[in-house]
């Protein structure tokens, strides 16, 4: 099988297109067929070697959609999606032809999605599903804050509010989500993330804040985040752009009984990934939860290209199609 391949860390240029042995699978383990893979920012920053615990060489690439090929007789066969923080780190990725997984990876592909919409769901949706319905747990009616609404995970976090039955879905980027995408559709309130934003968002909830804050930005705009919290309320916060250390004043957090959680989907391994994609099935088969426009379906042959577009800050969003 044709696979991208680095043997060291380095810009786009390390990656390498070259010929593997098909995955053999032992028992417990799949061959999924890949129809689609996405690049994420992260598998570029996985190559530069800016992210933890990678093994080389290796085969990068996180999300996927596929066929089983190889594998238990139940599955032979079936249109399958996923991704994994492990995928393309500790066990070769989807950026190839074929991919060996855990049969306990194995989730069927929303008939709802195409292959390639597929692909392009699982990094962003998971982290929002963990976030917002896992740990933040929210509960029918509360009020929602979106700080950087306009992103992948953003737009993910806006529409699984509104199918959980948010009250009020506020979202704050630096500037509004395209008309008709996913995130323009389910925010109820747009307010620009600049220095009076949280009075903004304030003034959006009648001056309470919100029940929960999710901050797909983080760092810069980690304080903001935490005074637009209203009583007891939870800030979830999953990036830290521009700085890692913050401050706060203490007085303010226990005064007002807040939470701050930290999410990482990094730290969910293929199956447990699984389990999580399998209880959204729903929000993507009833169309509560779309995929994020698709910019270009690239072959492998042109991977590399397109990792150096995303490498060089290109917002689009690229899907394999080996």
């Amino acid at each position: 099988m044709r696979a991208l391949r680095f043997d060291k860390f380095g810009d786009p240029s390390v990656l390498q297109l070259t010929d593997l042995p098909d995955p053999v699978p032992n028992g417990g383990f799949a061959v999924v067929r890949i129809t689609g893979a996405s690049i994420n920012p992260s598998d570029v920053k996985n190559v530069a070697g800016a992210m933890e615990g990678t093994t080389l060489p290796r085969t990068p690439g996180r999300d996927y959609a596929g066929v089983v090929e190889r594998g238990p007789a139940e599955w032979i066969g079936r249109e399958v999606f996923g991704t994994g923080g492990d995928i393309g780190y500790t066990i070769d990725g989807s950026h190839a032809e074929k991919l060996l997984i855990p049969v306990a990876a194995l989730t069927p592909k929303p008939a709802r999605l195409s292959a390639a919409e597929a692909a392009s769901v699982g990094v962003t949706s998971l982290i929002a599903w963990l976030g917002l319905i896992e740990y933040a747990a929210l509960q029918p009616g509360e009020t929602v804050a979106i700080i950087g609404v306009g992103g992948g995970v953003g737009s993910a976090v806006s529409q699984l509010a509104k199918w959980r039955g948010a009250s009020l879905v506020v979202g704050a980027d630096v500037k509004p989500p395209a008309p008709g995408s996913p995130a323009a559709r389910s925010i109820d309130r747009y307010v620009p993330s600049d220095e009076h934003m949280t009075d903004a968002i304030r003034q959006a909830t009648n001056g309470a804040g919100a029940n929960v804050v999710f901050d797909a930005v983080g760092g810069i705009t980690f304080e903001p985040a935490l005074k637009s919290l209203a009583h007891l309320g939870r800030l979830v916060t999953i990036s830290a752009t521009g700085r890692t250390r913050v401050e706060f004043d203490v007085r303010d957090f226990y005064h007002n009984e807040s939470r701050i959680i930290g999410a990482d989907s990094r730290k969910l391994d293929a199956s447990a990934s699984a389990k999580q994609l399998t209880a959204m099935l729903p929000a993507f088969e009833s169309g509560a939860l779309a995929a994020p426009p698709i910019d270009q379906i690239v072959p492998l042959d042109r991977a590399i290209d397109a990792y150096a577009r995303v490498a060089g800050g290109a917002r689009e969003r690229f899907v394999l199609a080996p």
